[in-house]
């Protein structure tokens, strides 16, 4: 009975050995992960806030690009379980060289084992190290303790688009609104407003020149990107409703996934023009459920949806086929062309969105098509983009529905790209590129402006002949009107500090709807 017991006990250690093995080398993993990890996001993306982090992680990743999710499981997976193994046997090795020490402390003997001495120092030592760097690279830190700041923006400033008077034209526009993934106006030359040498985009920077572009100086500019609408889920809630995309997590009746995204008590231009009889459509080159997209545009207001799988149905892509981040950006003018026609026989009028692919970070796509003539593969994408939409914009112009449409270039947000812009002169102010064509109104106050993504919301309405009570739409302002802009009243730093802060209005009628509206 006694041998039993004790043969029990001699179990419980050996197990509690094991899983203290497990947990040592499992520490040891996710620390080198951590670090890793943190090396290759701010390599592959210009991270600016860990929310931007939060929000992908929470939602759709699985429909990523595939060389990204390749490229992080090489260069933070497999190389910290390689570290890890080479640990394990550096440790078995000093581990069969066990040195104790026995210090005698008034009569209490002491046993010293410096083998485990150093392997938890060195475990510390790592952990420490992996929160530190990830903590500070990531701005981990600030989420924190911005998230402990309480604020008051949104109830002083957001202005509510349920509650102002919209007056809409007798003949209602049609809209294209094209989201340019990554574009700048930092790619024109320094002759025309950029950054360069070279004009990488010249075909964008002609019709920014010939229509209407919104400028931050003299030349072609753009908007000034803020905070949380820095990635492209981010970027076309700002766009579309005025906003930021914030994280919440009080739900009370959906999960965080979905109402993180669907943002019940936001009121987007889709919602609008719903409302208005149009018919509302969104294509793009991947899968529309990357990051949350999907469900915020068929909740916003449920958009027809194009994107790679029902280009595989239309017969547009094989089966089998996928490349970048799904199909490029040729096949997907094709696409909307294909598209455009059909639906423009219809009276009623439309709203059809894009997003562009192939001027995504890190290198862009570059197919068969495009003129390989520089040394920069992503800036070689940009040149690219620039002629395709070129083209796509001439063909929309020979159209019938042509003269009844107003077309909306803009970049979604600035570009994740970490080299293209070494060279550049740092005080450059990079901005996101716009321009609106065969817009229903014009304006003298087009050019030195300070004005954010939140701006185009309003905008786009007034491109299509909207009189907006106020001109302010969220936390919008309508650049046709010459109105002063949040940004021109307060300052892009005080704005996005403020954004930064923890909002109860934001979380509580925004996140979700409010308790008066429900």
């Amino acid at each position: 009975m006694r041998k039993r017991k004790i043969r029990k006990k001699e179990v419980a250690k050996k197990v509690i050995r094991i899983i203290r093995v497990i947990l040592f080398y499992l520490l040891i993993f996710l620390a080198f992960t951590t670090i890793f990890g943190t090396k290759w996001a701010l390599r592959e993306a210009q991270i600016n806030n860990f929310e931007q982090i939060l929000l992908t992680l929470t939602n759709s990743v699985s429909t990523a690009s595939t060389e990204m999710i390749i490229s992080f499981i090489k260069e933070c997976i497999l190389i910290s379980l390689l570290l890890t193994i080479i640990i394990f046997f550096i440790t078995k090795f000093f581990k069969n060289l066990e040195v104790f020490i026995n210090i005698k402390i008034k009569k209490i003997i002491i046993k010293i084992n410096f083998y485990k001495i150093i392997s938890f120092i060195f475990l510390i030592v790592l952990i420490t190290y992996a929160i530190y760097y990830a903590s500070s690279g990531l701005y981990i830190y600030d989420y924190i303790k911005y998230s402990n700041i309480e604020s008051n923006f949104f109830e002083t400033l957001y202005v509510d688009p349920k509650e102002v008077d919209l007056e809409f034209p007798e003949e209602k526009r049609n809209l294209i609104y094209i989201f340019l993934e990554s574009m700048e106006s930092t790619y024109a030359d320094k002759e025309n407003g950029g950054a360069y040498d070279i004009n990488y985009m010249p075909e964008l920077t002609n019709l920014a020149k010939n229509n209407i572009n919104f400028s931050s100086n003299n030349l072609v500019g753009g908007a000034h990107m803020a905070y949380n609408a820095s990635w492209t889920m981010a970027a076309m809630v700002s766009h579309t409703a005025g906003i930021p995309l914030k994280t919440v997590f009080n739900q009370d009746d959906v999960s965080t996934y979905e109402a993180g995204t669907t943002l019940p008590g936001s009121y987007s231009i889709g919602d609008i023009l719903r409302d208005e009889g149009y018919r509302q459509y969104i294509m793009v080159g991947s899968d529309l459920t990357f990051g949350g997209r999907r469900i915020y545009f068929k909740n916003h207001e449920d958009y027809t949806v194009y994107d790679y799988y029902t280009a595989i149905e239309d017969g547009i892509i094989d089966e089998d086929y996928y490349v970048f981040w799904g199909y490029e950006d040729e096949k997907l003018f094709d696409y909307a062309k294909k598209e455009l026609k059909e639906i423009s026989k219809s009276d009623e009028p439309f709203n059809f969105t894009m997003l562009t692919v192939d001027t995504h970070f890190p290198d862009g796509y570059i197919d068969n098509s495009c003129k390989d003539i520089y040394d920069d593969n992503y800036l070689t994408s940009i040149d690219c983009s620039s002629e395709k939409l070129d083209e796509f914009i001439n063909w929309i112009k020979k159209q019938d529905f042509y003269e009844n449409t107003t077309i909306i270039l803009v970049g979604d947000h600035l570009s994740m790209n970490t080299y293209s812009f070494d060279e550049i002169d740092p005080n450059y102010n990079r901005s996101v590129y716009n321009v609106f064509i065969n817009s229903a109104v014009d304006t003298d106050c087009n050019k030195n402006r300070n004005f954010t993504t939140f701006d185009y919301y309003p905008t786009t309405l007034a491109s299509l002949g909207v009189k907006i009570k106020g001109e302010r739409l969220g936390l919008g302002t309508n650049l046709f009107s010459c109105k002063e802009t949040l940004s021109e009243e307060y300052g892009n730093d005080y704005i996005d500090e403020k954004l930064m802060e923890y909002s109860p209005y934001y979380e509580s009628c925004i996140g979700k709807k409010c308790k008066k509206e429900e």
